[in-house]
């Protein structure tokens, strides 16, 4: 099907069913009790079953707690569906007559809204399977935020076990005012790599440090000269970002101790600014150490976490279309390469074109209220994803699934 008008009337056809009470019920069930990156038990039995329910053939503990559904329905292509499913580390301080009764867990960053979308297009395709051919095949991935859920369930045999897809499909939750649905072609989403850093120093009595190599101190001027990195070394008309997110040493006031830790994120754009950034950091890392004498060679561990999300101009400019079809022109819009970062494109098959586009929602009531005149800056003043604040507005539960109706239709004969 590749007429955007005609698909975004079949959308609104076969979604004229969904209850906004029902996906709303699930939506505050996930949100209540949300479960960390490999940990999503309830919440894959919970898709498992409502896949099973409507017909899907449903494999569960792919890559550990992954959850697969294929509904096949004669010849034509294979679509890919994917919502990841696991929450964050957060305490929540939203307030919501909904909110996690998991003390320090959160859905902080919208993966439960994933999954009510995801089971919501899933019902809603297999309502109608009448209207289309082909086969869907709905992804609950877990350990996106860790990095490892797409990894395990390609290595779990993601690729070779189901239905081998001609595209792969997916959206994130993002701050803005509700209703409006960002496509960007081409790279929408950084490359996000973790560096460990030890520092190695000689530790002894807070009262004598001349006796000493202190490794807090060579660690505190290796954060320092780290800022200089994307100032100084990277050409301005590329987007990187250099974060010390940890810094641990010592045990006591008056100890001195012998190693420091860092922990390092770095956000590219483009393979070789990767390749000189890290070079940098080793490089800053090594001289300081030397610098201050310490007599064993710092560690430095590079773990590459998520590539670049380059989605398939062509695929993203037909999806947008039906989008712009099915919700109006004005809610379409590129706002360009994020350096946020995913493991979606992981799971797509070497060669096999995906599109990763973005839902907003912010309530109109919080939107209004931010300050800022443009996007950019009342995006800035909202509550956004990873926030303890983070609520999505539920007016957008049925869009959402509305979107990834029209995305696989697009595609289904």
């Amino acid at each position: 099907m590749s007429d955007s008008t005609d698909v975004a009337r079949l959308t609104r056809e076969i979604t004229s069913g969904l209850k906004p009470a029902a996906l709303e019920e699930f939506y505050w069930d996930l949100h209540r009790h949300p479960e960390l990156a490999f940990q999503e038990h309830r919440t894959a039995a919970r898709l498992a079953a409502r896949l099973r329910v409507t017909g899907y053939d449903v494999t569960e503990g792919v890559g550990r707690t992954g959850v697969v559904g294929v509904l096949a329905n004669g010849d034509g292509p294979v679509v890919w569906l994917r919502g990841d499913m696991d929450a964050l580390p957060v305490h929540e301080a939203t307030g919501l007559e909904y909110a996690s009764t998991v003390d320090g867990v959160m859905h902080a960053c919208g993966h439960d809204l994933h999954v009510t979308w995801l089971a919501g297009a899933a019902e809603a395709l297999a309502a109608a399977r009448d209207t289309w051919s082909g086969t869907l095949v709905v992804i609950g991935q877990p350990a996106e935020e860790s990095g490892g859920g797409a990894s395990a369930m390609v290595a779990d045999g993601l690729h070779t076990r189901f239905p081998r897809p001609d595209v792969l499909l997916g959206q994130h939750v993002t701050p803005g005012l509700a209703g409006f649905y960002p496509h960007t072609p081409g790279l929408t989403m950084s490359a996000s790599d973790d560096i460990d850093v030890v520092v190695h120093g000689v530790g002894g009595h807070g009262s004598r440090p001349e006796s000493t190599v202190d490794p807090i101190v060579t660690a505190a001027y290796i954060v320092t000269r780290l800022q200089t990195v994307v100032s100084r070394e990277v050409a301005a008309a590329h987007s990187v970002v250099l974060t010390v997110g940890q810094f641990h040493a010592g045990t006591k006031h008056n100890i001195i101790p012998a190693e420091a830790r860092l922990s390092l994120n770095l956000r590219t754009q483009d393979p070789q600014v990767r390749h000189r950034v890290v070079g940098a950091v080793r490089r800053i890392v090594a001289g300081e150490c030397r610098t201050a004498g310490c007599s064993v060679p710092p560690e430095v561990t590079l773990r590459p976490g998520y590539p670049n999300t380059v989605n398939d101009a062509a695929l993203d400019g037909q999806i947008a279309a039906v989008h712009r079809e099915l919700f109006g022109a004005e809610t379409v819009f590129d706002f360009g390469p994020a350096m946020g970062s995913e493991d979606f494109s992981l799971l797509a098959p070497a060669g096999v074109p995906y599109d990763y586009w973005y839902v907003t929602s912010t309530p109109a009531v919080v939107w209004e209220a931010a300050p800022g005149t443009d996007l950019a800056e009342k995006i800035g003043e909202v509550p956004g994803n990873h926030s303890p604040l983070f609520a999505p507005d539920p007016s957008v539960l049925v869009p959402g699934a509305r979107t990834l109706v029209s995305a696989a239709l697009s595609r289904l004969a």
